[in-house]
């Protein structure tokens, strides 16, 4: 974890916060392999990425579908896999998860920007006993970050002299705005913070308005900040992706955890915090 994000707290700090249980939970995660048959939808630099670390946990990558092969999800080799991890694109993404289930075959979704369609995925997968797993980030240390944002924002609840908001950076190939993680973020502050009741892109807004600045900068695989601010003082916590092989070793992990179960499936039922 150390290599891929920096999260501003000491590998000592994380584990008292986290509780010697969940600590030991998550070691046990990172460094378990089960050799399974994953399908990749999207083959994208994250595909790349993930297909390089389930092999190193050795699994075999049974099919890899992309934009120029779509009827590949009735061959053979599709129809054989144990679970398929789907990066793609927001417009193609509902499509892909109902290909998975009409194939009995347990998705694990990293896709953002398609989540005003959350309510039919969530339909189709109850109704049809499917197994969908959904997370905005797949990273160990972002789940994490988000843990730490909930317990800073129940805290800061009780503080009104500081307003709070939040930046976001990217590379230019994102397309959603703000990112998934963002608004995950945002939602557990906007649960946890009284004065606040919406979230809103951009740096101006009412004073009730949780503000989100959004960048697209090079090639920045993700920087989420939220920011406290009073009349004295500034109070930052912070994580920052150094590349990509955090998210993908999540979304292996996330495969691996599903592959055996069914419904609706997020990174709290994996990391049980």
């Amino acid at each position: 974890m150390a290599k891929n994000d920096n999260l501003h707290f000491s590998s000592k700090s994380t584990k008292n916060f986290l509780s010697d249980k969940n600590y030991t939970y998550i070691c046990r995660l990172i460094s378990s392999t089960s050799g399974m048959k994953i399908a990749l939808i999207g083959y994208g630099k994250m595909g790349h990425t993930i297909e390089e670390i389930a092999k190193e946990r050795g699994h075999a990558i049974v099919s890899i579908i992309d934009i120029d092969n779509q009827g590949d999800f009735d061959s053979p080799q599709f129809l054989s896999a144990e679970v398929a991890i789907e990066f793609s694109q927001p417009q193609s993404a509902f499509d892909n998860y109902r290909k998975c289930f009409e194939r009995n075959i347990p998705v694990v979704a990293g896709t953002t920007g398609w989540l005003d369609r959350w309510d039919e995925i969530k339909d189709l997968c109850t109704k049809g006993n499917h197994t969908f797993f959904y997370a905005s980030n797949y990273s160990i240390g972002v789940n994490i970050f988000f843990a730490l944002n909930k317990y800073l924002a129940k805290i800061m609840n009780n503080f009104p002299s500081y307003d709070v908001r939040m930046e976001e950076t990217h590379h230019i190939h994102k397309l959603d705005s703000p990112s998934g993680t963002a608004i995950s973020l945002a939602g557990n502050i906007l649960e946890n913070i009284d004065r606040k009741k919406r979230w809103k892109e951009g740096s101006e807004g009412a004073n009730d308005d949780l503000l989100i600045l959004a960048k697209r900068e090079g090639e920045v695989p993700g920087i989420h900040e939220v920011i406290y601010e009073s009349d004295v003082d500034v109070i930052r916590i912070q994580h920052g992706a150094k590349n990509r092989r955090g998210l993908a070793l999540g979304a292996v992990m996330a495969a691996e955890f599903a592959k055996d179960k069914k419904g609706f499936l997020s990174m709290n039922d994996m990391l049980d915090f």
